[in-house]
């Protein structure tokens, strides 16, 4: 069940109707109360772990144009509980608690809680797998901490362990979690694949609001979240050995399906793929988004999704994809990991 889904079933169980923002501006808007007769527009955060750091980072970045936020998680802390509802923002705790307080509404109330998972058996099953086996490939030969690697990646440190110790058995990785060879980025390579969405236009980046709407994400490229340009493109800015011509379509990783449905809304759908501009995918695991590259030299002047999530998206072409990986090893910034 998706996001917007768990939460419109929360509410459903207070006799609170909640829908999608028809009708309202594209703004970020996700889901839309009607608690008796009081129209509350929410912005809606996915966590696996809500500390207070994670509350704290979560409101420093809400846009307050985007609705109140409301922070879905696995588990919130009770630190965190009081910060978001004392900042006048929401959570829902998945293991059966519903807190809201604004202006015009005030809930906290128990619900029925998810179902907890079956015992992983595969160590990329779900996206918390392949957030981890991402994370290890990007620095393959360091190895990393389990605590470390759960603090980056936002997961309790009992999922990380539970991956990383299947990856272990599999003989993945090493006793210290470093990349032991080639077969975790290939098992990583046959669950990439996300459906595009192409687009009439390019976005324009000079252009406000729209820059924010579709949170470009171009103020501070190495540390803010944003559009991460891909597959051809970005391979030829890095060096690999292909030709991009001009006027070919840009590939962009977006965050989420909202910025995706706002880039679809305000730059238009394109009939067939022959017509588009632009593609846009969301990214299979936030660290697309959010570790992306500034490259000087890189003549598409879009910030570049790392070459790992690159050499992802060349490997989805049995063809010609994968002899462009074998003739390409980047600079010694980066891991060769195919």
């Amino acid at each position: 069940m998706d996001t917007e889904a768990l939460v419109i079933d929360a509410f459903a169980q207070l006799g609170i109707d909640a829908d999608g923002p028809t009708g309202m501006p594209d703004l970020g808007v996700d889901l839309v109360l009607d608690a008796n007769g009081v129209r509350l527009a929410l912005h809606l955060k996915r966590r696996a772990l809500v500390t207070d750091s994670v509350a704290e980072e979560a409101l420093r970045r809400h846009a307050p144009s985007a609705g109140t936020l409301l922070i879905v998680a696995d588990r919130v802390t009770e630190t965190a509980r009081r910060i978001l509802t004392t900042r006048r923002a929401g959570y829902y705790d998945l293991r059966g608690r519903l807190a809201l307080r604004t202006r015009g509404v005030v809930i906290d109330a128990e619900v029925e809680p998810l179902q907890e998972r079956s015992q992983r058996t595969s160590a990329l099953s779900g996206k918390a797998g392949l957030e981890v086996a991402s994370a290890v490939l990007m620095q393959p030969m360091r190895g990393t901490a389990v605590r470390e690697l759960a603090r980056q990646l936002g997961r309790s440190a009992s999922t990380v362990s539970e991956v990383l110790s299947l990856l272990r058995r599999e003989e993945l990785v090493d006793a210290k979690n470093a990349v032991t060879d080639s077969r975790l980025f290939w098992l990583v390579a046959d669950r990439w694949a996300t459906p595009r969405t192409y687009l009439a236009q390019l976005p324009s980046p000079g252009e406000e609001p729209m820059t924010q709407a579709l949170r470009l994400g171009l103020v501070d490229i190495e540390q803010e979240q944003g559009w991460a340009l891909t597959d051809s493109a970005a391979a030829a800015a890095y060096g690999a050995p292909l030709a991009f011509r001009s006027g070919q379509v840009l590939d962009f990783y977006v965050p989420d399906q909202a910025v995706r449905h706002r880039a679809t809304t305000l730059l238009g759908a394109a009939g067939r793929p022959s017509q588009a501009r632009a593609a846009v995918r969301i990214a299979p695991v936030p660290a697309v988004v959010q570790r992306r590259i500034d490259l000087d030299t890189n003549p598409m002047e879009w910030p570049l999704a790392h070459p790992l999530f690159v050499a992802l998206d060349l490997a989805q072409d049995v063809g010609r994809g994968r002899e462009i990986l074998d003739a390409w090893t980047p600079d010694e910034r980066w891991s060769r990991v195919w």
